[in-house]
């Protein structure tokens, strides 16, 4: 009997995926509480999941999924989607609160789009983005010159708003990247190089910089194992099956829920403090997005079918 996607199975899925890229940044907080680098951190956890997504790919039993293109795009990748994010959204939990970050990662929609204007030819901004960027960057303004980081000792909102500023942009520019040649590569064998490439990357600039860490505690493995498993490799193997089975909106709804989980795991069990910047920059940000998405639908609605164009 076929599989099907029910509403309430739809909004399962969701909420675990939310759940699971919501708490990643605390966990990573932990971890760097234990005294492991951010780059070890990265590092582990990216061959966790790329151990995971090599157990799945021979499980599938699919053979050739990874050829001359899915080796070309997946490199690219492991730079712009693992090795560049995982390193600088580690660096930014060492300055400021999981919600800070997360909050300033809501912008990565709108930079996505800004930069599909230039890459892609079938995309062009709208009023929709250029409201939305303008109001999700003067969200990012005041979390970042606010001097509210969300944690008591050691915070810095500047350096940490670099840092995740440079993790969104990255992002941004992978996301066009896959976009544009979209069709031309298997998902899983990209996804596979990517995420090998990139642990395999990270491994050696985390034994460079950091070098191996001394001891590791049990609450720090632990921390390793479920930033690659529960923040990394079921949320995005959820996520690819996720957009099969839905439209964009759906997805959409995830960005809303990632910030509030962070935000509310971090105070529960992290102590981390909602600071008069940190609730309005991030709710500027949260603001954009919904406006973006309000105007497009608007947007959307407004243009005439291609029926209506040619009469």
């Amino acid at each position: 009997m076929a599989f099907q996607m029910t509403d309430r199975r739809i909004w399962a899925v969701v909420l675990v995926i939310s759940l699971c890229w919501g708490t990643s940044p605390v966990v990573v907080r932990i971890a760097l509480r234990e005294g492991l680098g951010p780059i070890t951190i990265g590092a582990a956890g990216s061959l966790i999941a790329a151990s995971g997504m090599l157990i799945m790919m021979l499980v599938l039993r699919r053979p050739n999924l990874i050829g001359r293109n899915e080796l070309r795009i997946g490199a690219v990748l492991s730079v712009l989607s693992v090795l560049i994010p995982s390193q600088t959204r580690n660096l930014a939990l060492q300055h400021a609160s999981a919600g800070f970050v997360i909050l300033v990662n809501v912008l990565i929609p709108i930079v996505t789009v800004v930069f599909a204007h230039f890459m892609l030819t079938d995309e062009r901004i709208r009023l929709s983005t250029v409201a939305g960027l303008l109001l999700g960057l003067a969200g990012a303004g005041i979390l970042v010159l606010g001097g509210d980081s969300g944690i008591a000792e050691g915070g810095n909102p500047r350096l940490a708003g670099v840092f995740s500023m440079i993790r969104v942009t990255s992002i941004a520019l992978a996301s066009v990247f896959a976009k544009r040649y979209s069709g031309q590569y298997s998902v899983l064998g990209v996804t596979g190089v990517q995420l090998g490439l990139g642990a395999a990357g990270l491994t050696v600039s985390a034994l460079l910089v950091e070098g191996i860490p001394d001891a590791l505690t049990r609450v720090g493995g632990l921390s390793l194992l479920y930033v690659g498993t529960v923040g990394s490799l079921v949320p995005l193997g959820l996520f690819y099956f996720l957009i099969r089975h839905v439209t964009v909106t759906y997805s959409t709804i995830i960005s809303y829920i990632i910030p509030l989980v962070a935000v509310f795991t971090g105070v529960v069990v992290l102590d981390e403090q909602l600071q008069p910047g940190i609730l309005l920059g991030g709710g500027l940000v949260v603001a954009a997005v919904v406006t973006k998405d309000l105007l497009r639908t608007r947007e959307a609605r407004g243009q005439p079918t291609r029926g209506q164009e040619d009469r």
